[in-house]
């Protein structure tokens, strides 16, 4: 939801592009997915849910890939799973380090739904580094990044000798932030 930086910051950024070329939606999609990249390595807590099941029709059980940290009574924010399981929960019960319940609008009862792609749960969001100079720094770069790949063609960039450059969204994307981003990595984030 373009939390760190504005469309205007990067249009700004890319040189005044103009507003009819590419919209601000266009700009905002591009710092999503800027955004999606550098918050996967700062500490917050989430946990990427693989799978659910309706053990009564009001309560939910989520199974998490990663141990969630998650207490009873914790408000967390559920996303990318079914529409009636989306949203703000509260944490009804800490079965185990991967699994807790919650309680859902009346459902259909199931056993264990198999999330693909994982569904995302999650006690903060990426506004608790809203005017950290670092993380909107590394945000920015991976904006500009994202947004010469969708504009250059074959996704590459040309040295002032027209040699082509590597892919722009290489695995070496990160790297090159890591860096900018320093004490608030979360060091999980780089391992695997």
């Amino acid at each position: 939801m373009a939390s760190i930086i504005t469309p205007a910051e990067l249009r700004t950024a890319l040189n005044g592009v103009s507003s009819s070329l590419y919209s601000d939606a266009v700009l905002t999609e591009i710092i999503d997915t800027a955004e999606s990249v550098v918050g996967n390595l700062l500490v917050k807590w989430n946990a990427p849910i693989d799978k659910h099941k309706h053990e009564t029709s009001t309560i939910t059980t989520l199974h998490t890939t990663k141990p969630h940290k998650f207490y009873k009574g914790q408000t967390v924010v559920m996303t990318g799973i079914q529409a009636h399981v989306n949203g703000s929960k509260t944490v009804l019960e800490v079965v185990d380090e991967l699994t807790f319940t919650i309680t859902t609008s009346a459902v259909t009862i199931h056993d264990w739904y198999n999330l693909i792609p994982n569904g995302l749960a999650s006690a903060n969001d990426l506004s608790q580094y809203d005017d950290i100079a670092p993380v909107e720094s590394a945000v920015l770069t991976v904006s500009l990044d994202v947004f010469k790949a969708r504009t250059s063609a074959g996704s590459s960039q040309n040295g002032l000798d027209f040699v082509p450059a590597p892919y722009i969204l290489g695995r070496t994307i990160q790297n090159r932030i890591v860096g900018m981003l320093g004490a608030y990595i979360d060091v999980e984030a780089l391992i695997g």
